[in-house]
């Protein structure tokens, strides 16, 4: 939403790797099976599209946005997403996305890897049990069954490994704003984000 204020594009980037582990998911592939995977990256093409102002994702040319939103995708997002192989299979399409456009790249290696001379980098962050209660929320109103437990488990379990993976590892840019959103609505946050955006600007 801040992207479309702005008028920039938004790129998440967790969805590229979801797509990954979706792919994994659907061939049989260990999503913790980096040999295997790594031999079959050479078949898979992803894409982002923008259409109706929302953001969708294909994975060999199939509409994928609703598949890799369902609960199990997120683990596979973030096993996949500590594979070297598949961190470099994307690195050149984030980048080339930056150069063609004005962006808002939403990822959790973008400030430290991916894009390290930014305009401006914003960590975004909230306690787990806040953003369990979101992601509780949305899978609720989308009719998935899910437990909140389970759901802020599998955060916390998120969370866990991407700080501690070898190849570009969760963690705040020296040069980053730091914004915490706990205990803040959608439209709080965005005004909180949106704020840190013109305050560089005016500066």
């Amino acid at each position: 939403m801040s992207a479309k204020e702005l008028g920039f594009i938004y790129v998440d980037t967790g969805a590229l790797y979801r797509a990954i582990g979706l792919f994994a998911h659907e061939n049989g592939i260990p999503d913790t099976d980096e040999t295997a995977l790594a031999a079959r990256l050479s078949e898979i093409e992803v894409e982002l599209d923008y259409r109706d102002g929302r953001q969708h994702i294909f994975l060999n040319g199939r509409d994928v946005s609703e598949d890799i939103r369902r609960p199990q995708m997120g683990m596979a997002a973030s096993n996949v997403s500590a594979m070297p192989a598949v961190r470099d299979f994307l690195l050149d399409m984030q980048r080339a996305m930056a150069r063609k456009h004005n962006v808002i790249m939403d990822g959790r290696d973008i400030g430290t890897v991916v894009l390290p001379d930014a305009d401006l980098k914003i960590f975004l962050t909230a306690t787990p049990e806040d953003r369990a209660r979101r992601r509780y929320n949305d899978f609720v109103a989308k009719g998935e069954k899910v437990l909140y437990e389970d759901v802020l488990v599998d955060i916390k379990q998120r969370d866990q490994n991407d700080m501690a993976r070898a190849a570009a590892p969760l963690k705040c840019a020296g040069d980053a704003v730091l914004v915490d959103t706990t205990g803040q609505g959608l439209e709080e946050s965005l005004e909180l984000v949106l704020k840190t955006i013109r305050k560089r600007e005016i500066g």
